[in-house]
């Protein structure tokens, strides 16, 4: 098992000595690979004084870790993306209650459950080539099984936890059936194999290999902001649509974290969960990793973001990403979506 491992991490050891236990410490595990989250970092000691010691890994491995660890592990919170792998940890029996009338006051209900919340969110959009297909005909997640697009469609894995927290909400909404159909009719139009991450596909639309994908819109936006000539000239050939605004709304994945069971700083644990949710923190997650901030009232400025505009978002519960995402794999495996 391979881990990246901060300078920072070096002193987690000493941190647990019993001679220094009253220093004012945080140990974070994190499956964040954003360096835009050095500045959140910095910012939370500066306001608190509470130093981070962080260790940084791919995230079943840092799952593993913690329950090798055990009662002794170091790990003060865990962060990760997906709900999907937030509930795997949940499952794990890794985290402790949260309970803070701050997250509660700030972070909407379908956002947070008892022992973790979601912190930035990212929504799943249907990415086009303009010259290829009309966004008339890619308004809705269940257009993707159009026959119509026959030969068009772009895709990461089936495997990837972000289509299959994508299916789980079809099967919440929708039920099994119906979440089946759409993954047998997205392999009947693959452009080609599943390969690649987001932004492949996003680049292959704009090449012409694809007419259509899907990808996490905080790699659209990231596009949108580079420098690059190359990265401007993908921009120019491929169209945003926001699936769903009549029905569900648009399907949304999140960012989040909860206190461990074993953490031996649960008052800096949660002094820092609860920075996570103010409006400094927030910001962070949009204007550096261009994330929408879970506190509606948080003002942006992020030109991508601006750009993108305002869309209905799927309110769905973010447990149900998590409860149906088994069967969300054993659909993909069954229609041959790998």
């Amino acid at each position: 098992m391979k881990l990246k491992v901060s300078l920072a991490a070096l002193s987690i050891a000493a941190a647990l000595q019993p001679a220094l236990a009253e220093e004012k410490v945080l140990n974070l595990y994190s499956a964040r690979h954003y360096q835009t989250d050095e500045a959140l970092y910095a910012d939370f000691t500066k306001q608190t004084g509470i130093k981070i010691n962080r260790i940084e890994g791919k995230e079943d491995e840092l799952l593993e870790r913690i329950r090798n660890e055990g009662a002794n592990s170091p790990a003060d919170v865990l962060l990760t993306v997906d709900a999907s792998r937030l509930a795997k940890a949940r499952e794990m029996g890794l985290f402790a209650p949260l309970s803070s009338p701050i997250l509660e006051k700030r972070i909407p209900a379908h956002l947070r459950t008892a022992e973790w919340a979601a912190f930035s969110t990212r929504a799943r959009v249907i990415v086009y080539n303009k010259a290829k297909v009309s966004a008339a005909d890619v308004q809705n997640y269940s257009d993707l099984a159009n026959p119509k697009l026959k030969g068009k469609f772009c895709s990461r894995s089936g495997s990837h936890p972000y289509n299959l927290s994508l299916l789980a909400s079809v099967i919440a909404h929708d039920g099994e059936a119906r979440a089946e159909e759409l993954a047998r009719g997205m392999v009947a139009n693959f452009a080609r194999a599943p390969k690649g991450g987001d932004t492949d596909q996003i680049k292959a639309v704009a090449a012409g290999e694809c007419g259509v994908a899907i990808s996490n819109s905080y790699y659209v936006a990231r596009l949108m902001r580079s420098n690059k000539a190359a990265d401007q000239k993908v921009m120019e050939q491929v169209g945003i649509v926001w699936p769903n605004q009549a029905t569900t709304g648009t399907h949304i994945n999140v960012s989040g974290g909860g206190i461990l069971k074993h953490a031996p700083n649960k008052a800096a644990a949660l002094k820092f969960l609860e920075y996570l949710a103010s409006d400094s923190a927030q910001r962070y997650f949009a204007d550096g990793n261009n994330e929408w901030p879970v506190v509606a009232s948080v003002k942006l400025a992020n030109p991508a973001l601006d750009k993108l505009g305002k869309f209905k978002a799927d309110t769905l519960p973010v447990n149900s990403l998590a409860m149906y995402q088994v069967k969300a794999q054993m659909i993909f495996d069954r229609v041959g979506f790998k």
